[in-house]
């Protein structure tokens, strides 16, 4: 099962090239905005760190996208272990990853818990001029929108309008 801080850090990388007014933006633009994103996620907000991210959210995105296939993450996790240790209740598992890639491999590890625990949920937002991505987490696994405020009205609307006009073409 995928830890709640993994499954925050892959859905919020995956949601860093958000369309802001029709404008594409990357939140991980500049070194000194993956720094700051890095160090809000607990990772360390290093040059390499904000390298490797950008490369794995390339690939993450076009892996969900089904542009490219799952083997397009696997340099992300080369030399990945996790570690046990005791703790006063029992085994506590930690990541050991190569330096450089400590956030990107978390990330493509949660996608894959994601793919195994809840197969489908992870996908991007029905909204064609939205380029964020949603976990679905309801019972019925229909969620569509990233937002139902945002993306869920805007197509409602568009539908809702466009069936006006063609019942007032008729």
């Amino acid at each position: 099962m995928v830890s709640e801080s993994n499954e925050t850090l892959l859905l919020d990388l995956l949601n860093t090239t958000p369309v802001l007014d029709g404008v594409p933006r990357d939140e991980l633009g500049t070194l000194e905005s993956g720094r700051r994103w890095l160090a809000a996620h607990g990772q360390p907000a290093t040059e390499d760190e904000w390298r490797a991210l950008l490369k794995a959210r390339a690939a993450l995105q076009d892996v969900v996208l089904g542009n490219r296939p799952p083997t397009a993450m696997a340099r992300f996790v080369e030399g990945v272990s996790y570690r046990p240790s005791f703790d006063g209740d029992g085994l506590v598992w930690t990541l050991d990853a190569p330096a450089g890639q400590t956030a990107a491999s978390r990330a493509v590890l949660a996608w894959d818990a994601l793919r195994v625990s809840s197969p489908g949920r992870l996908r991007p937002c029905a909204n064609t001029q939205c380029r964020l991505f949603l976990i679905d987490h309801s019972k019925p696994n229909n969620a569509r929108w990233c937002s139902m405020a945002i993306c869920g009205n805007r197509m409602k609307a568009r539908r809702h309008y466009q069936r006006i006009r063609q019942t007032s073409k008729s």
